[in-house]
């Protein structure tokens, strides 16, 4: 070979291998910008509760001040399912006699407030939405108006950090702080406010001489609001914070006063104020028996004990707030990770290093819904039928597309978990387009969807019961690029063909939601064949996949066992009311009869409704023993056991 051969040669060889290398690191990036999500809509069958589509303070609770019906419509178009109506911190001190309440933050004035008006603008405008409001537990309550401080001839109302100042009942403004030089006197202002009085409410909505509210609409109520921080939202009733014990005595007393006036309550709690709560109750060190518990662990294992030893049912909704303070757009896109995933070490930790009684910097790791389930499986036992609440947060961006990404992840992971209530407090823009995305378009039961890249890219399923219908849900938290994502379906046959794809992204800084038909949804396809497509997903974006096909046919559940006809009873013993929920894949024309160990019957009812509605009965007048409960329709026929104990 010449030299100038060899010099080419040399040259071309050179060349192969830099256009190799090149090749190799091109397909390495495209590799590692695709993801890939499979979706087995034969696994993880869930139902999806209606209940975490669902928002604070949306009604009117001032007479003169009606909600307007430009709201109630933007309501039902956006898809809201769920309301928390108890206004926060104006609850713990609401008079539902007088229709008034003090407000902590606002000089501990009091106001007018119409539980009834808002409840009755409810049933009568969207009789569909489930509402939620309050039992007072502090023991005081506005009493009268007459004693406010005049606000408007000191600062016109408006508002400035001295607002939490204690001014009402006659007390001296501080100009330059928070806390006033002289507090009001609470006496003149509150008045004494006994478990019987909070419950009373029941009856003066339900009752035979009350207003006539539907029991079935207003079926769920918190016990009182963040008690743990009290001595600093209520520092006029609790200037020094009562302890833990104190605490669950009042609870237990509210709650079996409400259980005997309305059996078929949801009774929310204990509704902590924020992530250090989780696992801090001031600063006790909260022991039963020797052996430490945190906060959240103490609660459960107390009401657990208590249960068991009444009969009662004392909680059916494990309830907690959280107010995250990251700010960070990339780490505000990563907030819905702290509830269930174990892998996920939150910057933001803080309490959790408190889990044990001491103090460690290494815990970060929060997985708090998780670690809840865990919790209420040891005290409770499984199959308690206890389910999961978030019923305030906060998000700190200004940017309305991490809003609505942060939302979708948020709904996406409830969703896929089984949490009940979700009920936002910060309600931002993006927020109404990605809730009116999910409530519209979600199906009814979620099925397992795993991502090659779960912190960036996400997949929620949804199917309907029958099993004809699936809506991939995908989300992109990648701040600046798209995802090109492939999604490969399992257990659900889907047709060669064109697709219908929903996508919110690019939102501007004003609110775009108007209606169902007028909103900042893009409508696009996917080509599906053979039961795989390929997207590709903008940044910061939720894409929702509407497909059609058949799968395996879905069940309803509500933390009972899988089956048709399978059922639980609860709590078992038992002793002046029990629950039941069973498995149907529709409402079913049921009867429902209790016989005792002789075999008479004892009760008998009829139930039409399917198995994700528990279905409760009074056992005060049963005799200690053994019970059969039998569920019996035209599809199936079951027995379960039920001990009674008094």
């Amino acid at each position: 070979m010449q030299l100038a051969e060899k010099q080419e040669h040399i040259k071309y060889s050179f060349m192969k291998v830099i256009l190799s290398f090149w090749l190799v690191a091109v397909s390495f990036v495209a590799f590692a910008q695709d993801v890939v999500i499979e979706v087995d809509a034969s696994k993880g069958q869930r139902q999806v509760s209606p209940y975490i589509y669902g928002r604070n303070n949306n009604f009117s609770n001032v007479f003169g001040t009606p909600t307007s019906a430009a709201e109630i419509a933007l309501y039902k178009e956006a898809g809201l399912r769920f309301a928390r109506e108890n206004t926060g911190n104006n609850a713990t001190k609401y008079n539902w006699r007088l229709k008034i309440s003090s407000h902590p933050d606002w000089y501990n004035n009091v106001y007018d407030h119409d539980w009834d008006f808002a409840a009755q603008t409810i049933e009568k405008n969207m009789p569909d939405l489930q509402a939620m409001w309050a039992f007072q537990l502090i023991g005081k309550v506005a009493g009268s108006k007459r004693y406010n401080f005049n606000d408007w001839s000191y600062n016109s109302s408006q508002y400035w950090s001295g607002c939490s100042q204690n001014l009402a009942g006659g007390g001296v403004v501080n100009p330059n702080g928070e806390k006033a030089l002289t507090n009001g006197d609470p006496n003149l202002y509150l008045v004494d406010w006994p478990a019987d009085s909070t419950t009373e409410i029941l009856m003066h909505w339900f009752g035979n001489d009350g207003i006539g509210l539907n029991p079935d609409q207003f079926r769920y109520w918190s016990m009182d609001n963040e008690p743990e921080i009290w001595n600093g939202t209520h520092d006029d009733v609790m200037p020094s914070q009562i302890s833990a014990n104190e605490f669950m005595n009042r609870y237990f007393e509210v709650a079996k006063l409400a259980r005997a006036k309305f059996p078929n309550i949801k009774l929310a709690g204990p509704v902590p104020a924020n992530e250090w709560q989780w696992y801090k109750y001031a600063n006790e060190s909260l022991k039963i028996g020797g052996t430490y518990y945190c906060w959240l662990e103490y609660f459960i294992k107390r009401v657990a004990d208590e249960q068991k030893a009444s009969g009662i049912r004392l909680l059916d909704v494990l309830d907690i707030h959280w107010y995250p303070s990251e700010s960070k757009d990339a780490d505000v896109l990563q907030l819905h990770r702290i509830f269930f995933d174990e892998t996920y070490a939150y910057p933001g930790a803080n309490g959790l290093k408190s889990l044990t009684g001491g103090w460690t910097n290494n815990a970060s790791k929060e997985y708090i819904f998780k670690r809840i389930n865990t919790w209420l499986d040891k005290h409770f036992g499984e199959g308690h039928g206890i389910s999961l609440a978030l019923s305030e947060s906060g998000i700190n961006s200004s940017n309305p597309n991490v809003n609505s990404v942060l939302y979708a992840s948020m709904l996406g992971t409830f969703a896929s978990n089984g949490v009940e209530i979700f009920t936002p407090w910060t309600w931002k823009t993006g927020m109404w387009e990605t809730l009116h995305l999910f409530s519209r378009y979600a199906k009814n039961v979620s099925v397992n969807t795993t991502s090659s890249l779960e912190n960036m890219v996400s997949g929620y399923t949804t199917i309907n019961n029958g099993a004809d219908s699936m809506t991939v849900i995908l989300v992109n938290r990648d701040l600046t690029s798209a995802k090109q994502v492939q999604v490969v379906v399992e257990g659900f046959t889907v047709s060669d063909g064109t697709f219908q794809a929903l996508t919110i992204d690019d939102l501007p800084a004003g609110e775009t939601f108007k209606s169902h038909t007028t909103n900042a949804l893009k409508a696009g396809q996917v080509n599906v064949t053979g039961n795989s497509f390929t997207v590709s997903l903008p940044s910061l974006s939720t894409t929702a996949i509407i497909l059609k096909g058949k799968g395996v046919s879905a069940k309803r559940y509500n933390k009972i066992p899988s089956g048709e006809g399978s059922f639980i009873v609860y709590p078992n013993p038992a002793n002046t009311q029990a629950s039941l929920n069973f498995v149907s894949d529709e409402p079913l024309n049921s009867v429902i009869s209790i016989s005792n160990n002789a075999g008479r019957i004892v009760d008998a009812f009829k139930w039409e409704k399917a198995g994700t509605e528990p279905f409760s009965f009074s056992t005060v007048n049963y005799q200690r023993g053994v019970y059969f409960v039998k569920v019996s329709n035209e599809k199936f026929s079951t027995v379960s056991k039920l001990m009674i104990c008094k």
